[in-house]
C-alpha cells in the first residue's frame, strides 16, 4: 500500500464517530407546553446523556399540543411526504430521517381526554410503536416509551369538575395496553404516571396553566428515562 493510502486510512481511523441522533414523538408533554424549550424533557434528557459521555445532536422533537395517536401518525405521514407540519408556535416539524439511535414515544392523553375507546387507543399506539421502531432502524431496543401522565389530579381538571378517579382508571387502562405492546415488541417502557399524580399535593410540579408539568417534572421524567436511554445508546456504540 502506498504512503498516501496509509495516511488516508489513518485519518479515517482517527475521525470521531458522528453525533448520535434522537427523535422524540408525542403531544403537549413532549413539546413542553407552558415551559421554555430548554426545559422540555427530551432536551433535558439530551443534556443528561451528554454529561455521561454520549455525543448527541439536539433532540428532534416531533410533537404538538392536542395530538391524539391518529393525529400524530397522520402528521408523520405528511412530514414523510415533504409537507410542512406546524408543531409549537413558530416551529415546523423536521421531516423524519431514520435511522435514529434513540426514539422516544409519549402519546395518548388526548385519546383519553376525548373519550376514545381503549381499543382505538391500542390500535393507534401499536401503529406508532411500529413506526418508532422503523425510525430506530428496526431496533426495538432503541425505542423508549413513557407512560401517559394523569391530568385528573390538576386544578384544570377540578375546574372542569371532571371525575379524577375515572380519569385515573382510563389512563391506567391505556398505560396497561401500551406496556403490553411495548414489552412484546422488545422496547423499553418507563412509568412516569406516579410522578404526575404527586401534583395533587405539590403545585410546584405544574406550570402556570394548572394543567401541564412544570420544568421540575420535565426534569424528573428525563431522569427516570435516562437509564433506558443510556442502554439504548450504549447498544448503538457497541454496534460501531
Amino acid at each position: 500500500m502506498n504512503p498516501a493510502a496509509i495516511l488516508a486510512l489513518s485519518m479515517l481511523a482517527d475521525d470521531p464517530e458522528p453525533p448520535l441522533r434522537y427523535l422524540a414523538l408525542g403531544d403537549s408533554y413532549s413539546i413542553g407546553e407552558s415551559v421554555e424549550a430548554a426545559a422540555r424533557w427530551p432536551n433535558r434528557l439530551v443534556e443528561e446523556l451528554r454529561l455521561r459521555g454520549f455525543s448527541l445532536l439536539p433532540a428532534q422533537i416531533f410533537a404538538r399540543t392536542g395530538w391524539t395517536t391518529s393525529e400524530l401518525e397522520a402528521a408523520l405521514i405528511e412530514a414523510e411526504r415533504g409537507a410542512s407540519v406546524e408543531l409549537a408556535e413558530g416551529e415546523i416539524g423536521q421531516r423524519p430521517g431514520p435511522p435514529y439511535a434513540l426514539v422516544t414515544l409519549l402519546i395518548g392523553v388526548n385519546d383519553q381526554y376525548r373519550g376514545h375507546p381503549i381499543a382505538s387507543y391500542r390500535q393507534g399506539f401499536a401503529a406508532l410503536l411500529a413506526r418508532a421502531i422503523d425510525y430506530a432502524g428496526g431496533h426495538a431496543q432503541r425505542v423508549v416509551v413513557l407512560s401517559i401522565p394523569d391530568w385528573g389530579r390538576t386544578p384544570f381538571a377540578r375546574a372542569q369538575q371532571r371525575d379524577a378517579a375515572r380519569i385515573s382508571r382510563e389512563i391506567d387502562a391505556c398505560n396497561a395496553a401500551a406496556l403490553e405492546l411495548t414489552r412484546s415488541a422488545g422496547a423499553s417502557f418507563i412509568d412516569i404516571t406516579d410522578l404526575t399524580r404527586e401534583a395533587e399535593s405539590r403545585p410546584e410540579l405544574l406550570a402556570a396553566d394548572g394543567l401541564h408539568p412544570s420544568a421540575i417534572d420535565h426534569d424528573r421524567w428525563a431522569r427516570r428515562a435516562l437509564p433506558a436511554a443510556e442502554r439504548a445508546l450504549g447498544g448503538v456504540q457497541a454496534d460501531h
